[in-house]
């Protein structure tokens, strides 16, 4: 079994309220939920309206299957217009 983990720190410099950002959020949580299979949390920064880090987790008995869906949301995490990413990491267990 193998485990992979993507963090990533995005700054939402158009949002001017929790709400703005919540909705950013929810946007990138649906539509990774939709497309991968992988779990997506807010990890940190809840307070703070332009700032966030998410946390992505998939699991899988191949580590191949890990590194894909790591790569996918990679990806996807850079090809966002609505935010910037300030940092992204990565780590397979």
């Amino acid at each position: 079994m193998r485990i992979g983990i993507v963090t990533a720190s995005i700054s939402i410099p158009d949002a001017q309220s929790l709400k703005d950002k919540r909705s950013v959020i929810r946007s990138i949580k649906d539509r990774v939920l939709d497309k991968m299979n992988v779990s997506v949390a807010e990890i940190d920064k809840q307070d703070k309206w332009q700032y966030s880090d998410l946390a992505f987790v998939t699991v899988a008995a191949e580590s191949e299957t890990v590194q894909t869906r790591i790569s996918e949301i990679s990806s996807f995490l850079r090809s966002n217009p609505r935010y910037v990413l300030l940092d992204l990491r990565t780590e397979i267990l």
